[in-house]
């Protein structure tokens, strides 16, 4: 018998007997509910509060760059990355670091650091800027296809960067005009008043004339047989 069926007597007894049959499973319900709940709630504060560490120790690791030293430099960054590897400050720290080997000229040092960023970046946008600096390390070590693919797998948030990057690539594997293409493309995704644009336009006239240059050369002529 459907309850909606049931007169208000028949549906108390019914409510009733449900009550006693199903009572320990109820209470364990409640329970386990409140249970959930407060863990949840307490998941999140620790969430904050790890977070804000996570933040306090990058802010004194860029007072430690700032200040060059490099022994409070080097235990910071061991501790960021040991206790806060699943924030994004590990991987902020990470970009740091890479960007201090670059100046030093140490690109593989620099690339070490890249990788690890890019491995441990859940932040789409994040890992894209560690993908892109990963690019520019592979430009400076020679490895212009590998920087080529990528910057070519980076989605639209850096298309500017991409698309320079790409350029620069191409340009060094002798693909002057691919690289002019590219070059074009990061001019339509800059701003108008960035101040890269001007930069951007000299490599891409470069390009250009390079690839003219190129498609205009005279082709040798076969040798005659004597």
């Amino acid at each position: 018998m459907a309850i909606e069926m049931m007169d208000e007597h028949e549906q108390s007894e019914f409510v009733r007997n449900w009550l006693r049959q199903n009572i320990n499973a109820i209470v364990i319900g409640i329970v386990v509910g409140i249970g959930a709940l407060f863990g949840w709630n307490q998941w999140k504060s620790m969430k904050v509060e790890r977070a804000s560490q996570a933040q306090s120790q990058y802010a004194a690791l860029i007072a430690a760059y700032d200040a060059d030293d490099a022994d409070t430099v080097a235990k910071l960054r061991a501790e960021i990355r040991e206790k806060y590897a699943a924030t994004p400050y590990a991987v902020f720290a990470a970009l740091r670091e890479a960007q201090e080997q670059l100046e030093a000229k140490d690109t593989k040092a620099a690339a070490a650091e890249l990788e690890w960023a890019r491995e441990h970046a859940t932040l789409g946008p994040l890992r894209d800027l560690a993908t892109l600096r990963l690019a520019q390390a592979r430009l400076a070590e020679g490895q212009a296809q590998a920087a080529l693919d990528l910057a070519t797998g980076v989605s639209n948030a850096y298309r500017a960067i991409a698309a320079e990057i790409r350029g620069d690539a191409l340009r060094a594997l002798g693909r002057a005009s691919e690289a002019g293409r590219a070059y074009d493309e990061a001019l339509t995704a800059l701003d108008a008043s960035s101040p890269r644009r001007g930069f951007v336009e000299m490599k891409r006239d470069d390009a250009i004339d390079a690839g003219a240059a190129v498609a205009t050369q005279p082709a040798e002529k076969e040798a005659k047989p004597s």
